[in-house]
């Protein structure tokens, strides 16, 4: 009866269903040495548990600060200082660039227009001076 109820109590550990006592009795069973040939698996499994819960760490851990970060720190922040500068120079170079070139696009702009109505004018003047010289001949 034992047997079954150990078999009953194996397919449950397996799926994860076995309450803290069953798996004590689980344990005790595997590691007391009377295991059928069918169910040797399990001890092995069993007494694995049972040694690597009496392993221990006996190495010492050294927990050294690291002396280096805060001066790695200072570096970036003068790094990222400098960069800062150097953008807002350049930055400052390309948008007076900009308005220069917009500047020389509207003075552009209003010379054509300029231009433009200084050969009207001048056009009107040239068609006043043929009328003038048709009045002088006319008149002589």
């Amino acid at each position: 009866m034992e047997l079954a109820n150990i078999e009953i109590l194996i397919k449950k550990y397996l799926k994860a269903e076995t309450s803290l006592q069953e798996e004590t009795t689980l344990k005790n069973y595997f590691t007391g040495g009377n295991v059928p040939p069918h169910l040797q698996e399990y001890e092995y499994l069993f007494q694995y548990f049972v040694n690597a819960k009496q392993d221990t760490f006996t190495q010492t851990i050294s927990l050294k600060p690291k002396k280096s970060s805060k001066n790695s720190l200072k570096w970036f922040s003068v790094a990222a200082s400098i960069l800062l500068l150097i953008s807002v120079f350049i930055g400052k170079q390309e948008y007076e660039k900009y308005q220069a070139k917009k500047i020389y696009a509207q003075v552009s702009k209003g010379l054509k227009l300029l231009s433009t109505n200084l050969k009207k004018g001048e056009e009107a003047v040239a068609n006043l001076y043929v009328y003038e010289d048709s009045v002088k001949k006319i008149i002589k």
